[in-house]
């Protein structure tokens, strides 16, 4: 065999090793970017969320005091339960249940408080992750589910146009306030307040 057949033989050796080792090098990039990627899990321990919600407000001896609820659920205590067990009634995502491995899930408890704590405060899911015990998704299922069990089981009756009762109510309320002809909430960028903290003033005033 000349050199030349020889040299035209490495060659072609060359290029289908160098394409069969292509062809498995393109064929495991591609399963890397079709497997699908399991999240990871995270044992949050559910119960003691509940357990920890329970002491602070529900118990007989709350760690919190009534004022204390009040501030932080913008709501009183016999508000809430009433919102809470209508929706536990009415409603299966509010219902404890177990699991598949026989373990309690989240109490409405916890998913009331954590869909009110987010339109109390605005804040993100993520924000009650390690005092309730529960994720961001789920804590945006919650929010979901909270406010169109509201509209659902409460619209009717609060979420109405005012009657010309309701009207004459508000009117009588802020005229014993100091505010005649005034229905709703006061426009505070037309009215001094004179206590105005320095940190809240750009939300509540306007100008000097």
């Amino acid at each position: 065999m000349s050199s030349s057949s020889s040299d035209e033989v490495d060659e072609a050796l060359d290029e289908i090793v160098d394409e069969v080792v292509d062809n498995y090098i393109d064929s495991m990039v591609n399963a890397q970017i079709n497997k699908p990627k399991r999240r990871s899990y995270i044992e949050r321990e559910r119960e003691l969320g509940h357990k920890q919600l329970w002491n602070d407000y529900f118990a007989e001896n709350p760690t919190y005091q009534p004022e204390m609820f009040r501030r932080r659920f913008r709501m009183n205590k016999t508000l809430f339960l009433r919102i809470v067990q209508s929706l536990t009634n009415e409603l299966p995502y509010f219902q404890q249940r177990r699991n598949a491995h026989g373990r309690l899930g989240l109490s409405a408890l916890q998913k009331c408080t954590a869909a009110i704590r987010m339109l109390a405060y605005g804040q993100s899911g993520d924000m009650y992750d390690e005092y309730l015990r529960l994720g961001e998704s789920t804590s945006r299922l919650c929010l979901d589910n909270f406010t169109n069990g509201i509209i659902q089981l409460f619209g009717a009756e609060y979420l109405r146009r005012p009657t010309p009762a309701d009207l004459q109510r508000l009117l009588d309320v802020g005229e014993a306030r100091g505010f005649p002809g005034m229905v709703g909430s006061i426009d505070c960028m037309h009215w001094e307040w004179k206590n105005c903290p320095t940190a809240w003033r750009g939300q509540f005033t306007r100008g000097s």
